[in-house]
């Protein structure tokens, strides 16, 4: 069986034997598809701009305000000018220790995590490898 196109509106594809497709014998019937109408996912007053979920009013405001967005990140307040004191690298922050472990275990796992102690068996394992 060969596919052909409707003769009505010559734009779906039928199978040999039918008259007209789906879509045209729903026209033809008087029967309309109604497509549910998506409202504006901001305002919920409007409907959606086809691809989007914002009417066409919320995307320009939200266009425009992402606009004066750049404009005041170039005005943006150093955090030191308002008495914020910024965390200048990770050792400041100090996590807070379980009291169940004992401080000589404790300074073992520090030791076994160390990075430097990881830096020193690659390089003592480079050394072995180039003998």
């Amino acid at each position: 069986m060969a596919l052909t196109k409707c003769p009505r509106c010559e734009l779906n594809y039928i199978q040999e034997g039918e008259g007209y497709c789906k879509i045209c014998k729903r026209e033809m019937k008087g029967e309309s598809h109604h497509e549910e109408i998506e409202m504006c996912t901001v305002c919920n007053e409007a409907p959606v701009l086809p691809g989007k979920d914002v009417c066409l009013f919320c995307l320009k405001e939200m266009n425009a305000n992402n606009s004066r967005g750049d404009e005041d990140n170039d005005a943006r307040v150093d955090e030191t000018s308002l008495g914020i004191d910024p965390v200048s690298s990770m050792d400041e922050i100090i996590p807070e220790i379980d009291e169940d472990i004992p401080e000589r275990e404790y300074d073992e796992i520090e030791n076994d995590l160390s990075l430097d102690a990881l830096g020193e068996e690659e390089a003592e394992d480079d050394e072995d490898e180039e003998e």
